[in-house]
Formats: structure tokens, C-alpha cells, sequence
């Protein structure tokens, strides 16, 4: 049971010689020696926490610890399950790319933004092609112009070795 958890000290785990201890029920029942804190909690059938060490005298609770750790997991759970998870995909363009071709990958885009993804746009430039990165930001821009709308530009075009760069992100409400 103890190895659960090793943030907390319990029962015969605190080494203080004094401790303020908080009954179960959120009573205080003041600042005690080490054994009749021990005492008061195998009395009641339960264990003694320390839940604030650095406080002086060092604090401690009488409580089931099982279902303390318990419930700790259960909250811990619960946060996780309300956490959103945005994912960054991925759309590539080429310098040469036709009008139409961007107006389906901005469609595709825009699914992505709509599920609250980011979206990263990508053109590869190929041997002379880096020459012209002005298309590529004529590009990008163009196709930032089919999804202004819902998405804000996260960051700017930029050009990183043969990539120019840009990260969309869905318009907050």
C-alpha cells in the first residue's frame, strides 16, 4: 500500500518529534508529540499523513490513506480526460501548384482547423526552384486568403533550408 505514492510520509514514516495534526473529519486537534498523534490515529482506525512537512511543526492528517490515493487518482483522471490535445497536421505545397489544387488542400486545411488542430503548410523547393522563394509567400498567402476566415496566422512564412514554413491555428470564438 505505502508504494503507491511516495509523496507523503505516514505512520511510523515521520521522524518529527512534535506535529499539528488535523483530525479526519477537518478538526484541529492541535500540536502533539509524535506518539500520541500515532495513538490518536491507530484509535481511530486510520493512518497518520504528513501533509505539509515544511511547515513548523510539521502538519499531519488522520485519514484512510488508501482512499486519500484513491481519490487523488481519481481527480488526476478526471483533469487528463478535460485536457485537449491539439495536433499539428501537416498540408504540402509545391511552387508549381494550380489554383485548384490549393482550393482542395485549403478545404482539407480547414477540416483540420475546424477539429482544433493546427495546421502546418509547407512548400518544398526543389534544386533551382529555391531561386523563386517570392512564389512561395505569394502561395502561402493565397492560400491563407481561402481559410481567414476561421484561422489565424501562428507564424509568419519563413524560409528554412529548401521549406518555406507557415503554422495556421483555428480563430478563437
Amino acid at each position: 500500500m505505502n508504494d503507491i505514492n511516495k509523496d507523503f510520509l505516514l505512520n511510523d514514516e515521520i521522524s518529527a518529534k512534535e506535529v499539528r495534526v488535523v483530525s479526519n473529519d477537518g478538526g484541529r486537534v492541535g500540536i502533539v508529540p509524535l506518539g500520541k498523534a500515532l495513538k490518536l490515529a491507530e484509535e481511530k482506525e486510520l493512518d497518520l499523513v504528513m501533509i505539509s512537512p515544511r511547515a513548523n511543526p510539521p502538519v499531519c492528517k488522520i485519514m484512510n490513506y488508501g482512499k486519500f490515493i484513491y481519490e487523488q487518482s481519481k481527480r488526476e483522471k478526471e483533469a487528463k480526460k478535460k485536457q485537449k490535445i491539439i495536433n499539428i497536421k501537416e498540408v504540402r505545397l509545391s511552387p508549381t501548384i494550380e489554383e485548384h489544387d490549393i482550393s482542395i488542400k485549403a478545404k482539407n486545411a480547414e477540416k483540420f482547423l475546424l477539429t482544433g488542430d493546427k495546421v502546418k503548410v509547407t512548400i518544398r523547393f526543389r534544386g533551382r526552384e529555391a531561386g523563386y522563394s517570392f512564389i512561395g509567400k505569394k502561395i502561402l498567402d493565397n492560400f491563407y486568403s481561402k481559410l481567414e476566415g476561421i484561422s489565424v496566422i501562428e507564424k509568419q512564412p519563413k524560409l528554412e533550408g529548401r521549406n518555406m514554413i507557415m503554422t495556421l491555428s483555428a480563430k478563437k470564438a
